[in-house]
């Protein structure tokens, strides 16, 4: 009867557990990643609380859906995440890294599909639990308000998921145009360019065709992921999220296909 016993080759054999175990470590163990979470997360707190203590009912923002209402740090708390998924794939392109990266997994989408499953996987479940908490917060000064509302009330806790949704698939929108521009300064750029700020022009022009499709922009289909209520000029939840999962796999596939074609 002869034993079997692990070869050196099975012993380091490239798997996917492996590699996302090594984007994990990655992501975990650089200070820039904790600074760019722990900044989202005070921006989404301390947003909801500033704006739960100062709030009076009757004011400019009593027509506010009042998820959005305690969840308006998120504005500032997307723009952490946006770097956080540059510096994930394009950052490693200003280090060098990446040339270790791959020559350990020569397949190279791999290492981009890790990227994503961990960016996805910390930063939904960071952001999600930190808008439960915000909400809850932000209720203990409402209360007595005409922005009083609970987790049971309807669209709340769609709401809730839906804010950690869209902040999540805009990270991974920008975790793509890093791997596909390979620049930080360059993925930043673009995003704020494209992203954020060329939707706001385009609104400018008095044509009907381009306000309804100006809906549709990552940016403003986030939106409408995070109110418990229709916004008006927005479109309904369901085509938000098809809107913007199809920018965000838009983009990765496009930042896929040059990965396995460009040279490092």
């Amino acid at each position: 009867m002869t034993t079997t016993h692990p070869t050196a080759s099975s012993a380091y054999r490239i798997t996917p557990p492996r590699v996302l175990h090594a984007e994990w470590h990655k992501l975990r163990s650089l200070r820039s990643s904790w600074i760019t979470v722990i900044s989202a997360v005070v921006m989404v707190l301390g947003g909801g609380l500033i704006m739960g203590a100062t709030y009076t009912s009757g004011g400019g923002d009593s027509d506010v859906d009042s998820v959005v209402l305690s969840l308006y740090g998120s504005v500032l708390a997307q723009i952490f995440l946006v770097v956080l998924g540059i510096l994930m794939t394009a950052g490693e392109y200003t280090t060098g890294m990446i040339r270790s990266s791959l020559t350990a997994v020569p397949a190279r989408l791999p290492v981009l599909w890790a990227k994503a499953a961990v960016f996805t996987g910390t930063v939904f479940s960071v952001m999600l639990v930190t808008a439960v908490v915000t909400f809850a917060a932000a209720q203990a000064f409402l209360q007595d308000t005409d922005q009083a509302a609970s987790f049971t009330d309807p669209g709340v806790l769609r709401a809730l998921t839906g804010n950690a949704g869209a902040l999540t698939l805009l990270g991974l929108l920008a975790l793509g145009l890093g791997a596909l521009l390979r620049s930080v300064p360059g993925a930043i750029g673009a995003f704020i360019g494209g992203i954020m700020i060329l939707p706001e022009i385009l609104g400018m022009l008095p044509y009907g065709i381009v306000e309804r499709a100006i809906v549709y922009f990552p940016t403003q289909a986030a939106g409408a992921l995070g109110s418990a209520t229709p916004i008006p000029g927005t479109i309904s939840p369901g085509p938000a999220l098809l809107a913007l999962s199809l920018w965000t796999g838009t983009t990765l596939a496009a930042a896929a296909l040059t990965l396995k074609r460009r040279d490092v």
